[in-house]
């Protein structure tokens, strides 16, 4: 008799330590000794759990929750998570070649560096049967449908040759340094994502959607183009012009910079940055930026870890991929500006303040009005007074944020995650949630 498939909230849990006895049984399994067993932990609930990096090839995971679990740098050749639900699960480093991931939901995972090589991303469902025996699409928690998505995982240097991803779900992921020579991803949806340096070559793009991706230096030798959709996609063409055509270093306009800035702008000369490409400015995070004018320039996937970017204008910048946790942005303004999977983890965002002769101040407030900021991790930053009408933080994470007097009016909220946020007398809907 076949039991009947339970829906996602439904899964009964698994605790560690009963983990630990399947993996310990597995592992006997796989040397076949006796007393061993394969890993069977289908439609179970295992969110959160470490998988310590343990040999788990060839076990069966169909139809369970992964959320915010570890697997990193475990192996999982030929495993089954069908229609698993995996959002962000660290998969860091992990072995999953030839693993079937038809119909899963790996949304924010981080995947860097992971095998991925002849990987089953295709379509897939589950069937179960209603209260009077008809054939139902079983709910899948975090998502609709029977794609396979992977929207604003991180995937740096992740191998996958020879994948089969038909129709999968890239969108928003950084795929920087992706090795996917051979593979079938045709009408796969790559919009928004960074390919960057990825190896697509003799691989199968037709009929895919690369709007707005980042092609820079992406090697599509070979490749099968046939339909492919690439409207205002960003090749190295449009990165901007490069530094070394100021015709001074770095540190020499800064001198002049912080005169300008020290003199009231009465010496020296106001550093504008606009337009030009600082991707390769070698650790750009040591230089203070203080008060730069710089719209539409590139700072794509830069180390700007507490840097110092105060009273700034950056509108329309590229900042995607950065790495940005306790930079301080105070009173600055990235209007517009592309952020998508952004680390400003402990980023100070609130206002600046400026003191008056007559003992009186005045603040100037951050603005992030309109900009994307999509799978951007935003844990425990200061956000007072900040002003994000209209920016688009699906998928963010604000854990823990200062959201206090925060003007988010219009502000997309999809699949956000606002735990433990103070939130006293700020604009927001928390409908939009």
């Amino acid at each position: 008799m076949t039991l009947p498939v339970p829906d996602p909230s439904e899964l009964p849990p698994l605790t560690q330590g009963e983990l630990e006895d399947v993996i310990e049984r597995h592992a006997m399994f796989l040397k076949g000794q006796t007393g061993g067993a394969r890993a069977v932990l289908k439609y179970r609930n295992l969110s959160n759990l470490d998988f310590n990096g343990e040999d788990l090839s060839q076990a069966e995971f169909t139809g369970s929750l992964f959320v915010e679990a570890d697997l990193g740098g475990a192996t999982f050749k030929s495993a089954s998570f069908f229609a698993c639900d995996m959002r962000n699960a660290d998969m860091s480093n992990a072995d999953f070649s030839r693993a079937d991931f038809r119909g899963a939901y790996v949304a924010g995972a981080n995947l860097s560096g992971a095998n991925l090589s002849d990987v089953d991303l295709r379509e897939g469902k589950i069937m179960k049967r209603d209260r009077y025996g008809i054939l139902e699409d079983r709910k899948r928690s975090g998502g609709k449908g029977t794609h396979t998505v992977l929207s604003g995982a991180k995937m740096t240097d992740t191998n996958m040759k020879g994948a089969q991803a038909h129709s999968a779900d890239f969108s928003d992921t950084d795929m920087s340094g992706v090795i996917m020579t051979g593979a079938n991803v045709s009408g796969a949806t790559f919009e928004g994502a960074n390919l960057a340096d990825a190896d697509l070559s003799d691989t199968n793009l037709s009929d895919t959607n690369m709007r707005q991706s980042i092609l820079t230096g992406t090697n599509m030798t070979g490749a099968e183009k046939l339909g492919m959709d690439n409207t205002a996609s960003i090749t190295e063409r449009d990165m901007g012009d490069k530094l070394e055509n100021l015709g001074k270093t770095l540190p020499e306009l800064l001198e002049e910079h912080t005169l300008w800035v020290a003199t009231a702008g009465n010496s020296g000369r106001q550093l504008d940055l606009s337009g030009y490409d600082m991707r390769d400015v070698i650790d750009l995070r040591r230089f203070p930026l203080t008060a730069i004018n710089c719209i539409g320039g590139n700072f794509l996937s830069q180390d700007l870890r507490s840097a110092e970017l105060q009273s700034a204008t950056f509108d329309r910048s590229d900042f995607r991929d950065c790495k940005m946790t306790e930079a301080d942005l105070r009173g600055s303004s990235f209007k517009y500006a592309q952020m998508a999977r952004v680390d400003l983890t402990c980023a100070l965002l609130c206002p600046l303040e400026f003191k008056k002769e007559d003992g009186t101040s005045t603040i100037q407030r951050t603005d992030l009005s309109g900009a994307n900021l999509r799978f951007a991790t935003l844990t425990g930053a200061d956000l007072r007074d900040i002003i994000m009408m209209g920016v688009d933080l699906t998928n963010a994470i604000l854990s823990g944020c200062d959201l206090r007097r925060a003007d988010l009016t219009g502000a997309i909220l999809t699949n956000a995650k606002l735990l433990n946020c103070r939130i006293d007398d700020a604009i927001i809907d928390l409908k939009a949630l």
